[in-house]
């Protein structure tokens, strides 16, 4: 098992002048002048940062899908990996169990629910090292290991790097901060967005739980933070 439970998360690119690429795409939208000056002439954040706001909440979504970004994740359980995989417009690459034999214990994730719990975390435990010892055999005995990796978790810990466009990452952002997302992804969403803000702080208002950008809950179960669409008469 890895040192600890959490994701490891790391932006490795990310666009040099990010404010200044997403006002010039903003501005050209509302000007006759060429897009390259307006670039060279952006120097006022105030003022970028505001015709930004009003562009994106109006839904104008196309001028922030020019910033791309990327990370590097590791420490997640395939559990997690295939949540994050359904989301759309993004790119991955990610450790494969077909070409990457694991020797002796591989690392896994467990759940906070059980870790908590003594007992059933040592059966938890206990129920990896059976896995391991049996995919171990199957390696062993010569199974190729694309098929020896059918007995592997959903525990089991994987790596991958992740790049999206500054949508999908609000998008992303959105839904998975959510109190109702599943921990693992919430924890690794969360280090996405502050590693990218530490960077970027213009961005912090965006990458938020969807409720604090709507203004109410929208999903069918609520956790109460805010009131939902139908509290509110709408």
């Amino acid at each position: 098992m890895g040192e600890n439970n959490k994701p490891v998360v790391n932006l490795i690119s990310k666009p040099e002048n990010m404010l200044k690429t997403v006002y010039t795409a903003c501005r050209t939208c509302y000007s006759a002048d060429y897009p390259i000056n307006i670039y060279n002439g952006a120097d006022d954040e105030a003022k970028m940062l505001k015709l930004i706001e009003r562009v994106i909440s109006s839904g104008h979504y196309s001028t922030i899908e020019h910033i791309q970004v990327t990370f590097a994740i590791s420490n997640v359980s395939r559990a997690c990996t295939h949540q994050l995989v359904r989301h759309r417009h993004m790119s991955f690459s990610q450790k494969s169990q077909r070409y990457v034999k694991e020797k002796g214990q591989f690392d896994y994730i467990i759940p906070p629910t059980i870790e908590r719990d003594e007992n059933l975390k040592s059966k938890f435990v206990d129920f990896m090292n059976k896995i391991s010892e049996q995919y171990q055999e199957f390696v062993e005995a010569g199974i190729p290991a694309e098929d020896a990796r059918f007995v592997l978790p959903n525990a089991a810990a994987s790596s991958l790097v992740a790049s999206l466009n500054l949508r999908e990452m609000i998008h992303l952002a959105n839904l998975r901060l959510c109190t109702r997302a599943q921990y693992e992804i919430r924890t690794m969403v969360k280090m996405m967005c502050d590693a990218l803000v530490a960077e970027e702080p213009w961005l912090k208002p965006y990458l938020v739980p969807k409720c604090e950008r709507l203004g109410f809950c929208d999903e069918d179960k609520s956790c109460g933070r805010v009131k939902t669409r139908e509290q509110l008469g709408f």
